[in-house]
């Protein structure tokens, strides 16, 4: 396209979003305005995408990580014949897969669900590290920001993450429109601001015209031909551009424009323009699928092995297996045991340091590629990136989380490291499974399962060992548990999961030597849970007793109940938590002051008999 159809395509574009949001009645049609010159341009000259095969591996990747300009996405996607008119007018409305914020469960030709600033620009750099790591297949990721959200931590996460591994490959374009939702920006049109920032992590940076398509198409340019360094484009626009009655006025955030026919007219009345990107080049995958089952690791009956351990044993095991599988960590492989990895895969291993944020957002990057990841780091520190697990559950994306030093159980650390809300946390998460296993052969187990599974999977391992109680043949399906104590004369049943097991276990034969039996059942599988199980438990045994080394609150006592909501009689139960604020102390001491210790189950199961 010559100057002046770049213009015009621009000024549809802008049309069409305003049509969009003004049949929806919502939107940010002014958001979308903003940066529609930038996308005009991109797509026309630099972007290289086959939109019949948007799985084509050569594809360029582009990430909306400023979310709510949706109606600039889906003018684009109409532009180039993916959507046709009356899909387009169909934006926000009831079973349209043109929602409010772009999701790729609805349209695959979208990466990420955004929607939540700050979330593009870390998940492009996971996409980025994809393509220049592993797939080595050459294409290009662009994300297209916001200004406002530059002010999100995790910006600067990827930024430095980013410059650290030279992804020349990833361009972040950030429209500078001045205003945010509620006003200016904290630099508003002060692009050296925000220049001075990306170059201060190591980026290479443009400040343009946001509305100069001759200025972005050489912008656009240069970041292609710039290598060992990611590129930003700082582009100064203008919110509403092209009509007076919004453009660069506050207040207008989120609304569609009052009178959007003369909004349409002025900005030269409706085309229809059609634009085929640039075909990507021919390219062959590299990167390994899967193949086989795995072997994991097996461990002796009576050792004595921490579950972090297994996992890291068990996770280089699966490597080894499939060449689908990468592993991140947070600067805590040695703790986590995600070392092990490290060292037989380190071609598929990414550290990301202390960045939680980013280390999630780069696994959901690495799984939209079609790799495995395995993100491990300390269970309290996940919290950390709580809102990039959620955005990853809207996404559909595949990814597995393992949180290590979970509980009051790793002892002398203190509350600020002991993971006490990572189980309710998980389980909230929709479509999640939540995974508690006890010992080493259980973990080796559900560490090869969990690369089968759909959605957000969570593991949560032990700092501390644990003997070995499952033989190494022993099978662990998601869903189900492990009764570990029965008899016809059981009394109660004690539900446990992770360290508990153990304590339970020695808790019921306390018990059993005073002549009280105790079923024993091992949850490892928190979500979903064996409702089959815990109802016949509660029919046989009538009482009920879960023991967690976690808060009260969403985690395993939660999950028992939940099995008996469903209007049948709730059995008397009894839930055994973290209920207090722990400080420094060993272990045993933090199990025992807690109330979920061995002494403190057999107590507690005394208790609910009289009570009966």
């Amino acid at each position: 396209m010559n100057t002046a159809e770049l213009v015009e395509l621009g000024q549809q574009l802008r049309v069409d979003s305003v049509r969009a949001s003004d049949a929806a009645g919502s939107g940010h049609p002014t958001s979308s305005m903003s940066a529609a010159d930038l996308m005009a341009v991109l797509l026309a000259h630099h972007f290289r995408y086959d939109v019949d095969r948007p799985a084509h591996p050569g594809n360029d990747r582009f990430v909306l990580s400023k979310g709510h300009a949706s109606p600039l996405l889906y003018s684009a996607f109409k532009a180039v014949g993916l959507v046709e008119d009356a899909e387009l007018l169909t934006f926000r409305a009831l079973g349209s897969a043109l929602e409010g914020h772009p999701t790729p469960r609805r349209l695959p030709w979208v990466e990420t669900a955004t929607g939540s600033l700050g979330q593009g620009l870390p998940v492009g750099v996971g996409i980025a590290l994809a393509g220049k790591r592993l797939d080595r297949a050459g294409y290009r990721v662009w994300v297209l920001c916001g200004d406002s959200e530059l002010a999100e931590g995790s910006v600067w996460e990827a930024a430095e993450h980013a410059s650290y591994e030279h992804l020349d490959n990833l361009t972040a374009i950030v429209d500078v429109n001045r205003l945010g939702q509620r006003g200016t920006t904290r630099h508003g049109h002060d692009l050296d601001a925000y220049a001075r920032r990306f170059q201060a992590f190591g980026w290479h940076t443009v400040e343009i015209d946001g509305h100069d398509v001759d200025a972005i198409d050489r912008a656009l340019g240069q970041a292609r031909s710039t290598a060992g360094q990611p590129t930003a484009i700082l582009a100064r626009t203008l919110k509403g551009k092209g009509v007076a009655s919004v453009q660069d006025r506050e207040g207008l955030h989120g609304k569609p424009l009052k009178n959007a026919e003369e909004a349409v007219a002025e900005l030269g009345g409706r085309r229809e323009a059609r634009i085929r990107p640039q075909e990507p080049p021919a390219v062959r995958m590299l990167h390994a699928v899967p193949a086989g089952e795995s072997e994991p690791p097996e461990f002796g009956l009576g050792e004595t092995i921490a579950t972090r351990d297994a996992y890291g044993r068990a996770l280089a095991a699966l490597g080894s297996a499939r060449g689908d599988i990468v592993a991140l960590d947070g600067e805590v492989g040695d703790s986590t045991r995600a070392e092990l990895f490290a060292k037989e895969h380190p071609d598929r291993y990414f550290e990301c340091y202390i960045a939680e944020q980013q280390m999630v957002a780069a696994a959901v990057g690495l799984a939209t590629r079609g790799w495995v990841p395995y993100a491990a780091t300390f269970a309290a520190f996940l919290t950390r990136a709580h809102d990039f697990v959620r955005m990853a559950s809207i996404s559909g994306t595949g990814i597995n989380l393992v949180g290590s030093h979970a509980g009051v159980a790793i002892g002398q650390d203190g509350p600020s490291q002991m993971g006490l809300e990572d189980l309710a946390m998980m389980r909230a998460v929709y479509g999640s499974t939540v995974l508690y296993p006890c010992d080493a052969n259980q973990t080796a187990r559900l560490v090869a399962t969990m690369a089968g599974l759909d959605g957000i999977r969570y593991l949560r391992t032990t700092r501390g060992a644990s003997p070995v109680i499952y033989g190494p043949d022993e099978e662990f399906p998601v869903g189900g548990s492990k009764v570990l104590r029965s008899s016809g004369q059981d009394r109660m049943t004690l539900v446990a999961a992770g360290v508990t097991v153990h304590e339970a276990l020695a808790a019921a034969d306390a018990l059993e030597r005073e002549g009280i039996r105790a079923r024993v059942i091992d949850l490892y599988s928190v979500k979903p849970v064996d409702r089959t199980v815990l109802r016949r438990a509660a029919e046989e045994t009538g009482c009920l007793i879960t023991v967690e080394d976690h808060h009260e609150e969403g985690g395993l006592g939660d999950a028992v109940l939940d099995a008996f909501l469903d209007g049948r009689p709730v059995p008397r139960l009894r839930r055994l938590a973290v209920r207090t604020m722990p400080g420094s102390a060993s272990p045993e001491e933090q199990l025992h002051a807690a109330g979920i210790d061995a002494v403190s189950i057999a107590a507690a199961g005394r208790l609910l008999l009289t009570e009966a």
